[in-house]
């Protein structure tokens, strides 16, 4: 298989509130939208793109359609204790796992869209002897 684009599109429930989390908060632009689907493209180098569907949508297979739950979205950036002063400490979010450091090797803080999907803002560290041993050296 030959990709051309890969992308998630989360079943939001709050679909207008999910398209102003993305493109307020986390600098998302709206590419497309319907009353149904938001596409959203963070600009790059490299680009990231993001679909947001209400779930009650008749494409979406009847047994399916449902908010998406259990979703946890890594975004990695150069710098999550800033991250943390604007989105938390000065910004309208509440975390619901605090700013700390890992022994695997992450400095993070985990927030949550309106729909409940799990944000995690993340600076990689330098991680424990005990877990340095476990990453590849690929």
């Amino acid at each position: 298989m030959k990709l051309t684009s890969m992308y998630p599109v989360i079943c939001a429930p709050r679909l207008r509130e999910s398209r102003d989390f993305y493109t307020g908060l986390l600098g998302f632009e709206t590419t497309f939208e319907a009353d149904w689907y938001v596409s959203l493209r963070r600009p790059g180098p490299p680009e990231y793109e993001l679909a947001l569907l209400d779930p009650t949508h008749p494409t979406l297979p009847e047994a399916y359609r449902a908010p998406v739950r259990g979703l946890l979205l890594n975004f990695e950036v150069a710098d999550v204790d800033a991250e943390w002063e604007r989105l938390v400490v000065r910004g309208p979010l509440r975390p619901v796992r605090d700013l700390r450091s890992e022994d695997f090797g992450q400095r993070h803080f985990i927030v949550a869209d309106p729909g409940g999907v799990l944000i995690d803002v993340i600076t990689p560290i330098e991680p424990s002897a005990e877990f340095a041993e476990q990453f590849t050296t690929e």
